[in-house]
């Protein structure tokens, strides 16, 4: 992907991403209700994306290449008030917020934590998205849970389909180079 494609795709993701949880927090408000919606999914989204901002900062990398995870985290804390709120305890939220706060912290303290983190990353957020399939699959209501939200965030994640398009392609040729490599015959 060049030029325009590129730039198509960074931009139009960081727009999506600058809205991403908003139809969600509109769904919880109008319902008055956070039924459907799974917190253990959304504590490990959020630390996901904790991890992931930390560890951009610890790098010192620019800004753009991960401006869309403060603006996340943000929305996502406003989600997670959401949800203390309608489940009638917005104390209870107080304990999460202390550990994603000393959290920050504690991630930079060795350079080893951080980088172990950012390798879990991905399992962290697959283990968000089963936490909330379970949890719908459980109570069998989708409740004030967003579609839009969750298809916005399927546009954020399909394009990095041709990354995994081409490591797959370029696997399958590394094998294939392994499988027809000859035999070196040594010279007596």
């Amino acid at each position: 992907m060049e030029g325009p494609l590129l730039w198509f795709c960074n931009w139009s993701t960081l727009a999506v991403c600058a809205a991403l949880k908003l139809p969600q927090i509109y769904a919880q408000l109008a319902a008055r209700s956070a039924r459907g919606i799974s917190l253990p999914s959304l504590l490990l989204e959020l630390a996901g994306f904790l991890v992931f901002l930390r560890y951009q900062c610890y790098y010192g990398n620019p800004l753009l290449t991960y401006l869309e995870y403060p603006i996340l985290i943000a929305q996502d804390v406003v989600l997670l008030l959401c949800v203390f709120h309608f489940n009638g305890n917005v104390k209870q939220a107080v304990p999460y917020l202390a550990v994603f706060v000393s959290s920050w912290f504690i991630l930079s303290l060795q350079k080893w934590i951080i980088d172990l983190a950012m390798n879990l990353c991905t399992f962290i957020s697959a283990a968000s998205k089963f936490a909330q399939l379970q949890y719908l699959w459980k109570v069998q209501d989708s409740g004030a849970v967003s579609a839009l939200t969750w298809g916005l965030s399927a546009y954020t994640c399909a394009i990095l389909i041709r990354f995994v398009i081409m490591l797959a392609l370029n696997i399958w040729v590394t094998a294939t180079v392994l499988r027809y490599r000859k035999p070196i015959i040594k010279a007596e």
